[in-house]
């Protein structure tokens, strides 16, 4: 039987693009805003951690706190967006980070460094929602296009990281002119970030996007039941196969029905079933481990090269130079690797940011300590290489699975890859104080090479394609 919900994802998919344009539009506001305010607080977050410690050795933990929350909140807002949708999974993630922000500058305000940390495990909200606003960039979109829609949106991050630590000055003169202590101020500018992002999605993702895309697979199904069965024929990454045209435009209420539809889909967005999907599925695992590999390289190398820079007498300056342009090498090239994966499939661009984290720590391995043109040309190609395992990874993971197990899935990949981020970090400055940063980053190239092979040697499970995204 065909519901109501069944005959709206018919006639929306006629103008699929138009709502996927206006859905990357949103995705895109609301990205730069969440980003300026994770920036802005993430750019003071050692400072302010150490001066309510006293202490140097406790500086790091805000920021292992805010990677931690970001990890841990990522498993109730995918049970969310399984439950109801990106929407109200997105909000989750940016209310969560606006508290977490308004504690922070309660805590420097009574200057408490454990109500801090407590702040920043909910800061990692942030994190959460701006990871998951990727895959939500993805739902709509065109298989010819998703890498290009869903690395747009991973860009778009730059803008606000960009602009985020600069407010640095601007938050200290505001905090003086209301009385909060200097670094409280970039907190403020925080939960304005993560306010704006919060009624960007609320008023403009309209309609939801896992929600119509499950609207459209549901169609399609439906569709594929009447006609006759055709040959089999192989599913590229760059090409799967789409529901049935629809027969009508859209109608005034779609949208809103869309949002309110209610089918037999199982919802579930547990980690228990992104878990038994991945399983399954060998595609999904290869793009969850892609990414978590990929930033587990990218974290260890790059939070010790400020240290290694700093041993070998190089300027402040020059070492937020070197990681400036290690930022740029993770987002500007993102819609050139977007645009790679859809016209040459996810596991050649996943072997390829294989290659370049792999070269990246070679290189890096060879860099004398301090200051030396081979490690900025090192940390740019470890930025770049993290792009390539991201997006064709992520990629991967969401053209892989049904739009229903999307949540559970992307949830639980979010989650492996904030753990290894976290883990590589910590690990990375045992390996360094124990062995040096050379060892660090030739590890980190074999590391490089393991998803080179992983990429070459997995194949997909034709059982496992989805017969409609």
């Amino acid at each position: 039987m065909v519901t109501q919900a069944d005959r709206v994802g018919q006639h929306v998919e006629a103008d699929r693009a138009a709502l996927q344009a206006g859905a990357i539009r949103t995705l895109v506001l609301s990205q730069v805003l969440s980003g300026l305010g994770m920036a802005s607080g993430i750019a003071v977050g050692a400072l302010l951690a150490q001066q309510l410690s006293g202490s140097d050795a406790l500086a790091g933990l805000g920021t292992t706190f805010q990677v931690l929350g970001g990890a841990l909140i990522a498993i109730p807002v995918a049970r969310v967006m399984a439950a109801r949708g990106r929407r109200p999974g997105l909000q989750l993630g940016y209310l969560l980070a606006f508290v977490g922000a308004a504690i922070v500058v309660s805590a420097a305000v009574a200057d408490s460094f454990p109500l801090m940390l407590v702040g920043m495990l909910l800061f990692g909200g942030g994190t959460s929602a701006n990871g998951q606003a990727r895959y939500a960039a993805a739902d709509l979109a065109l298989p010819a296009r998703r890498g290009r829609d869903l690395s747009i949106v991973v860009w778009a991050t730059t803008i606000g990281s960009v602009i985020g630590p600069n407010l640095v000055g601007p938050g200290k003169a505001f905090a003086q002119a209301v009385g909060l202590p200097d670094l409280a101020g970039s907190f403020v500018f925080s939960l304005a970030g993560f306010l704006l992002a919060w009624i960007v999605i609320n008023r403009l993702l309209r309609p939801d996007p896992l929600l119509t895309s499950r609207a459209l697979e549901r169609a399609g199904r439906a569709a594929a039941a009447q006609r006759p069965p055709e040959p089999s024929r192989d599913v590229t990454d760059a090409a799967r196969p789409e529901p049935a045209d629809p027969s009508g435009p859209l109608e005034p209420d779609a949208a809103a029905s869309l949002d309110a539809a209610d089918d037999a889909d199982d919802h579930d967005g547990s980690l228990s079933r992104g878990l038994r999907v991945v399983r399954a599925n060998p595609m999904a695992r290869l793009g969850m481990i892609t990414v978590a590999l990929g930033h587990l390289v990218m974290v260890s190398v790059m939070v010790m090269t400020p240290l290694h820079m700093s041993h070998g007498n190089a300027e402040l300056e020059v070492i937020g130079f070197v990681i400036s342009m290690h930022i740029v090498g993770m987002y500007a090239f993102s819609p050139l690797v977007g645009a790679a994966v859809d016209r040459w499939g996810g596991r050649r661009v996943a072997s390829t940011g294989g290659v370049i984290l792999a070269a990246a720590g070679l290189l890096a391995s060879r860099a004398h300590t301090g200051w030396s043109g081979l490690l900025l040309v090192a940390l740019v190609l470890l930025g770049l290489g993290w792009s390539c395992t991201l997006v064709s990874g992520s990629t991967l993971l969401t053209a892989s699975v049904t739009a229903s197990e999307r949540p559970a899935v992307q949830g639980l990949s979010e989650v492996v890859m904030g753990l290894a981020g976290a883990g590589g970090g910590a690990l990375a400055g045992v390996v360094v104080g124990g062995f040096g940063y050379p060892t660090l980053a030739a590890a980190a190239a074999v590391v490089g090479v393991g998803v080179v092979v992983l990429a070459t040697t997995t194949h997909r499970d034709r059982s496992t394609v989805p017969t409609a995204s």
